[in-house]
């Protein structure tokens, strides 16, 4: 996919979102007005029956906490990722919170840590996350899966399953009133669609009854910085979502 090119005064526009480390950078108020009116959701059509992606492993509708889930997934063995991982990244952040970001897998630096989003991707997700008055404490982050693949490459189908019904547990015990999927594996986990993320991104959907909303993933943006503005435009959504639910003011 070849990104759209824009002019470097787009790329440095009032109100997009900053690049990590990028000296003078916004990342806090600005004056775009709320919506009035609560955003127009767009569910997804209903597919005919099919085997599902997660029908060997139903997600079981019970009350849970994080820790719980946490415990039972243990000292993960269930995927062949097991092996190559130094460290399970299993989320980090508010137990309860509004929002919850879900990206596609660790990267070294989480592998490393033992927590989601703390490389240059997770240093520009926290701008992004001030830039909406919310600090990072203040939302839950997460992956559709919670070991490195090796040389960071896309998550497998067989691995994606193993791990997926945690990823459900984990929005079921959280409740959050709005998703973020950032990137198209989460994107497709969530919604169980296989179609580009410039296709959907920037809409509203329902899971569970949880709004969702995609965009590009941070390390997208790292490498296509004219992308930062479209992503910056869809967290605007986000925020006035939450200011008419009274989650911000």
């Amino acid at each position: 996919m070849n990104p759209a090119k824009r002019s470097a005064r787009d790329q440095s526009s009032q109100g997009a979102v900053p690049e990590a480390g990028g000296e003078g950078s916004r990342t806090g108020t600005t004056s775009d007005a709320p919506s009035q009116q609560p955003p127009t959701v767009k569910p997804l059509q209903t597919p005919p029956p099919m085997k599902s992606l997660f029908e060997a492993a139903p997600v079981t509708r019970v009350e849970e906490s994080l820790e719980q889930i946490q415990a039972d997934l243990g000292d993960c063995q269930r995927c062949k990722l097991a092996p190559t991982r130094k460290t399970i990244v299993f989320g980090s952040g508010n137990p309860k919170a509004p929002l919850m970001f879900v990206g596609e897998a660790p990267g070294a630096d989480e592998d490393e840590q033992g927590l989601p989003f703390v490389g240059r991707a997770g240093q520009l997700l926290t701008k992004i996350i001030e830039a909406i008055n919310l600090k990072r404490e203040d939302v839950y982050i997460c992956n559709v899966i919670k070991c490195r693949p090796p040389e960071n490459r896309t998550p497998e189908r067989d691995e994606i399953e193993a791990c997926s019904p945690f990823l459900l547990r984990q929005i079921q015990a959280v409740q959050p009133k709005v998703i973020v999927c950032l990137g198209a594996p989460a994107m497709q986990t969530l919604m169980k669609i296989k179609v580009g993320i410039t296709q959907i991104r920037g809409q509203w959907y329902e899971y569970e009854g949880i709004k969702l909303m995609a965009t590009f993933h941070p390390a997208y943006c790292l490498r296509w910085p004219d992308k930062k503005r479209e992503v910056w435009e869809d967290m605007k959504k986000v925020r006035d979502y939450l200011r008419f639910t009274g989650v911000l003011t």
